[in-house]
């Protein structure tokens, strides 16, 4: 029973003293609200500074040199490549309801315009000579429209003239190209130096020859 009882207290006594000498176990943190463990967040920093302007950096590199207008040499267009490219001129084909119209008894107007069956009618392809101008031969000046229209009429002679003519035309003038009998009134016209050639018409070379023959307008006072 001694032994026994010295025993228990000698264990009672090492568990007391080993409570001592070992360090405490730590206490488990403290439990955080959960408000507070949501991460805040973050507010953007406004800068309070007056803004700066650019730095400009190596402005000669980047810059374009200044452009002279006056060294600017305008080229013209390059010839096409081939024809194939071309567009074709439109073609305007004459209205179906078009035709040969005979007109009797014309009256001239002027150089290149008559007046018959209340229609007004200017020779196509023609420029015509105001029956106003006065025209200079040499040292001469003579009344060359008059003296145009004059011509004209007397050729005419009021026969009837067979020209190529739209329908209802009697509101308003029309160009259109003429015949009397077999002999086109244009081409008369311009030979005889009359009336001048339209640039886009087809008696260039019939003013040429009354030109060169001082022929008309072109000639002496007649």
């Amino acid at each position: 029973m001694t032994l026994g009882s010295l025993g228990l207290a000698a264990g009672t006594l090492l568990i007391i003293l080993s409570r001592q000498w070992l360090p405490a176990a730590p206490s488990p943190p403290p439990a955080q609200d959960a408000d507070d463990a949501r991460a805040a967040p973050r507010m953007p920093v406004r800068d309070s500074r007056p803004p700066q302007p650019a730095r400009r950096i190596a402005e000669h590199l980047i810059a374009p040199p200044p452009l002279d207008a006056a060294g600017i040499e305008r080229l013209e267009p390059r010839p096409p490549l081939g024809e194939l490219g071309l567009a074709s001129p439109p073609k305007t084909p004459m209205p179906q309801d078009w035709r040969e119209t005979l007109l009797y008894r014309p009256t001239a107007t002027s150089s290149a315009t008559f007046e018959a069956m209340g229609r007004t009618v200017g020779i196509s392809g023609t420029i015509d000579i105001d029956p106003s101008r006065i025209c200079q031969f040499g040292d001469a000046s003579w009344p060359c429209g008059q003296r145009a229209r004059a011509a004209f009429n007397a050729w005419l002679r009021g026969r009837a003239l067979k020209c190529f003519l739209p329908p209802d035309v009697e509101r308003f003038a029309v160009a259109a190209s003429c015949k009397l009998g077999n002999q086109d009134v244009g081409a008369w016209l311009v030979s005889n130096g009359w009336a001048m050639a339209s640039p886009l018409g087809i008696y260039g070379k019939a003013e040429s020859v009354a030109r060169s023959g001082e022929m008309g307008i072109f000639g002496p006072p007649q």
